[in-house]
């Protein structure tokens, strides 16, 4: 998942920072988590060859070892994907009046082939103040955070008031993949049913120099909303004939000319409460050119000045609106034959509220071009909906921010990629602050995937205090 892009919007600034901490054995309690983390890095949850279910099954063992009755911990699969599996898990509260919260992560990981890699993807490294391995930050970094937190609050018997409930799924990473968050949505609401969920999408990013050697934390950022994730294929078709005798009318050329058109096409700039906030709060601590644009172009959607600046930032730009992209092309059948067709892979991001369907009817328009046919790849995607900015969880969530990385920005941000939060329907859900980034995103999705051990820890102090507030 591209998660933490939208932190580059701040590259220029820098607010507050983290104290570098002196290396210490580490402490019990904590040398446990890294064990636990260790051990979900080290199960391989590839689609190709891993195995969700042996993961979730592993964490399920360290739950039942700390105390918590197989009551309380439900593992699933289904039949058609048995490594697709996942574990749901709760520990119940003490009040009757308060709807459970919900801690979600993702166990599945983008491919890893260890040829390409420095070192083996599923043996967790440490090196250099970073821990390196396939999903040490996404999204086994989180998983093992919230697994250790259920781990830690079984053995000291805490009863929170709010009954607390985890899901660890899988499936997320892989468009058209058996996705465990969106079954568990559709075929057992019970088990993951909440006032609101926690996720991840949020997170920091550090001013290039990893804090273990004196660098800053930048800014925090707080997930409220994402796009919704669509694929369409698009089709030219010809009777083609032999290449010796070149026709106008040739498959290929008329998929290009339709390309070229979805280029120079963009969607129009549009808010929401999350990106508003994002724009007004990021434009006035970045100042600048980008900075006087993001506010401008907050007064006036239709600023056609600040939108060109604004273009120059992918990021910032991605976040105006909806956007689709061209990703994979195939075409052609022979050397000396004219295609008889020609098919690309139209990549869409919509941003919340957009549908399929309007999101298709106007790439036709934009195309203009009846004979090439336009094909969602996936029916039934969700529409992404915008979380509320409610002040009983962003407020705690902002107060354990200053608590925990003093002199900080916390920036509510919307997030251009998209996780299983569009899934859990009826459930609000946020993606929490915590753990940091360098500015070069750490490897995520490519090679040599890395996070700094400090961000690691300190987000797991960082989000075992949230879940205490949110769930007391």
């Amino acid at each position: 998942m591209m998660r933490r892009m939208l932190l580059a919007a701040l590259a220029a600034t820098q607010i507050g920072s983290v104290a570098q901490a002196a290396e210490q054995p580490l402490s019990p309690e904590v040398a446990a988590f890294r064990d636990l983390y260790k051990e979900l890095v080290e199960t391989n949850t590839t689609v190709s060859n891993g195995s969700c279910t042996e993961a979730a099954a592993k964490m399920a063992v360290r739950l039942k070892a700390a105390g918590l009755p197989d009551s309380q911990i439900v593992p699933f699969a289904v039949p058609e994907h048995p490594k697709d599996g996942g574990l749901v898990a709760m520990i119940p509260g003490t009040s009757k009046a308060l709807k459970p919260m919900l801690l979600i992560a993702h166990i599945d990981v983008v491919e890893a082939k260890r040829e390409d890699w420095t070192r083996d993807p599923f043996t967790l490294i440490e090196e250099d103040g970073y821990f390196y391995g396939r999903g040490t930050v996404d999204d086994k970094a989180q998983a093992a955070i919230w697994t250790d937190i259920f781990v830690r609050f079984a053995k000291q018997e805490y009863k929170p008031k709010r009954t607390i409930k985890l899901a660890l799924t899988c499936g997320e990473e892989t468009s058209g993949a058996f996705n465990g968050a969106e079954w568990l949505a559709n075929n057992r609401k019970d088990l993951i049913d909440a006032a609101f969920a926690l996720n991840e999408g949020g997170g920091g990013r550090t001013n290039g120099t990893p804090v273990s050697k004196g660098g800053k934390v930048e800014v925090q950022t707080l997930q409220i909303g994402e796009k919704a994730y669509q694929d369409f294929t698009l089709t030219a078709t010809n009777p083609g004939g032999h290449s010796s005798q070149p026709v106008r009318e040739n498959a290929i050329y008329e998929l290009s000319e339709a390309l070229l058109k979805i280029r120079e096409f963009e969607f129009p700039v549009e808010f929401s409460d999350t990106t508003r906030a994002f724009f007004t709060r990021a434009g006035a601590a970045r100042g600048g050119e980008a900075g006087k644009a993001m506010l401008a172009i907050v007064a006036n959607p239709a600023d056609s000045a600040a939108l060109a600046v604004l273009r120059k930032d992918k990021m910032l730009n991605s976040m105006l609106h909806t956007s689709c992209v061209a990703t994979l092309v195939d075409a052609g059948h022979a050397l000396n034959a004219l295609p008889q067709r020609a098919e690309a892979n139209v990549n869409c991001r919509m941003f919340p509220g957009r549908t399929t369907e309007e999101t298709q009817a106007i790439l036709e328009k934009v195309v203009a071009n009846p004979a090439l046919k336009l094909v969602p790849k996936v029916l039934g995607k969700p529409i992404a909906v915008v979380p509320p900015m409610d002040p009983a969880i962003v407020g705690p969530i902002e107060k354990l921010a200053a608590k925990h990385f003093p002199g900080v920005l916390v920036l509510p941000t919307m997030l251009t990629g998209a996780t299983d939060a569009v899934y859990l329907k009826g459930i609000p859900t946020y993606g929490v602050p915590g753990a940091w980034l360098d500015p070069d995103g750490n490897g995520i999705h490519g090679l040599n995937e890395r996070i700094e051990v400090q961000s690691l820890y300190k987000a797991r102090e960082y989000l075992t205090d949230l879940v205490k507030a949110l769930a007391g």
